[in-house]
């Protein structure tokens, strides 16, 4: 394996990035929690410090586990371009020929942890991200601990590193009160107060709500205290797309904001509205078409297509995007500036994730605010309120006269039951925002300078500029298509062809191939087929 060549004209490290990898330079064994607000760059300090273990030696190989094959190949293009070439989805923790690690899900590891655990090398460096996913699918996070359960070190990454239940993260140490204990923390505060995000604009919306619940018929706001079975049909009453002066009045206040966004200067910002399920997220599109004139782009994730649906709106000037469950983690839409929280869930965990979809900036731009407009439900503007704090008392001084919410504890929403339910009527209008754009935010105290980074070898760049891992999948391609074609000529078989090219390549396998091999087998079939008569 060769040793990961220099990195093409990147930008320099944040300080926050250059405090880890300082911090991680004293890493000596176990794992280590690394917790930085999502869009504050987490991914790179992990790159840079895998980078410099394979260049010294002290690592032999690189492990990535993510939680989606959408984030496998985000990793490897992002290793890439700093000179480390990862083998996206693979299928063993040991890396083909030619590259220096692989990316992997938590999915495939926990099918089969103990083929993982025997194939796992002792100096592979294990790099988990979005950790909290492995507390949160337990069979995730014991197929996880079984693989890797004999490497001396775990590199944990969180930008939401808490439990919204009673199962841990492996190798994360919580305090008396069930909070992590990060050992390098980066929050979405401070994020904010260096420019790398977004502040967030939380806009409630509230008025008279009304629904029939079995044979009596309910009126209420989001003021109005009830049991948690009422609270959450009012609720699903506030995000029903069946009443005109509801959830249809809200869409209407929330693409005038993005209008105005756009006129403003940001000429291709875009609005994101997170639906229920796949029958609502269609009942919003067709609501916002009516409303704006142009049908919204939506994904649902059942779709085959969602992850490049989600790529070419990314990169496109739509105004509107409509999802189910397709805008957690890996979902990087830096223009995003206007949301709708129309999702039934109401987890702190998912609340911080969307949230986390509006903070992303874009380069040579002022990190402008973000605005979301969420039900004035008293979990979410607790969700708010619990944001809004960490910014207060980062950003600027507190003040006795600042508007405090009542945090009462609340059960989870309960699961819908046999009585019926129908919503009748919403007259609810975009409530005070919870809270602007800090101002007159002053310097916080930041983190003295680390040491230089050691220089790493700069070894010979690599031919091409595109990704290891992309150009092996087009050589297999073209490796299958000359194959099929000399298969048909020759009347034979394809595995007669495929022993063939492997005894001439001295391999076992195609899937032992380095890119040398895959680029000789083409030759050698273009050969054979040029020959043939």
């Amino acid at each position: 394996m060769s040793t990961p060549r220099s990195a093409p004209n990147h930008s320099s490290l944040r300080l926050w990035q250059r405090h880890a990898l300082a911090e991680l330079a004293r890493w000596e064994d176990g794992p280590f929690l690394l917790s930085a607000a999502p869009g504050a760059g987490k991914t790179r300090p992990a790159l840079e410090l895998a980078r410099r273990e394979l260049a010294s030696g002290a690592a032999g190989s690189v492990v990535i586990a993510c939680p989606t094959a959408p984030l496998t190949r985000q990793w490897a293009r992002a290793a890439s371009d700093l000179g480390i070439e990862l083998a996206p989805d693979a299928g063993s923790p040991r890396p083909p020929s030619g590259f220096h690690g692989v990316s992997v899900t938590y999915a495939r590891i926990a099918k089969s942890p103990g083929r993982w655990s025997r194939a796992a090398r002792a100096g592979t460096l294990v790099v988990a991200d979005e950790a909290h996913h492995l507390g949160e699918e337990l069979a995730w996070g014991e197929g996880f601990a079984t693989a890797f359960g004999a490497s001396p070190r775990w590199l944990l990454l969180s930008g939401t590193p808490f439990r919204s239940d009673a199962t841990p993260i492996p190798g994360v140490s919580y305090d008396a009160d069930g909070v992590a204990e990060p050992d390098v923390s980066y929050t979405y505060a401070q994020s904010v107060l260096d420019g790398i995000c977004r502040p967030v604009c939380f806009v409630a919306y509230d008025g008279t709500l009304s629904w029939r619940s079995g044979d009596d018929v309910i009126e209420s706001s989001f003021e109005t205290v009830l049991s948690s079975r009422e609270a959450s049909r009012r609720y699903r009453t506030a995000i029903s797309t069946d009443l005109p002066d509801g959830l249809p009045r809200i869409l209407r206040e929330a693409d005038a904001k993005l209008r105005e966004i756009r006129k403003a200067g940001h000429g291709d910002a875009g609005g994101l509205v997170i639906a229920a399920d796949s029958g609502h997220a269609r009942r919003i599109a067709a609501l916002l078409r009516e409303a704006t004139g142009k049908a919204p782009v939506v994904v649902l994730h059942q779709e085959s297509r969602a992850a490049a649906k989600l790529a070419a709106f990314t990169h496109s000037r739509d105004p509107w995007i409509v999802a189910v469950n397709m805008v957690s983690e890996g979902v990087d839409i830096p223009r995003l500036r206007v949301g709708v929280y129309a999702t039934a869930a109401k987890t702190a965990l998912v609340f911080r994730q969307i949230v986390g979809r509006f903070v992303r900036t874009i380069r040579g731009r002022d990190p402008d605010p973000s605005w979301l407009y969420i039900p004035a439900d008293p979990i979410l503007r607790d969700h708010a309120a619990s944001v809004e704090h960490e910014l207060r008392y980062a950003l600027r001084p507190a003040r006795e006269d600042e508007l405090e919410f009542d945090r009462p504890e609340r059960a989870h929403t309960e699961p819908a039951e046999a009585l019926d339910f129908v919503p009748l009527s919403a007259d609810v209008a975009p409530q005070l925002t919870l809270f602007g754009p800090p101002a007159g935010a002053h310097a916080a105290a930041r983190p003295s300078p680390p040491p230089p980074l050691a220089e790493l070898p700069v070894p010979e760049p690599s031919r091409s500029g595109t990704p290891a891992f992309e150009r092996r999948a087009l050589l297999r391609s073209e490796r299958h298509r000359l194959v099929s074609e000399l298969t048909r000529r020759e009347r034979t078989s394809q595995r007669e062809v495929n022993a063939w090219l492997n005894r001439k390549l001295g391999i076992a396998s195609v899937d032992q191939a380095s890119l040398e091999d895959l680029e000789r087998s083409v030759e050698l079939l273009v050969g054979k087929l040029s020959s043939w008569r």
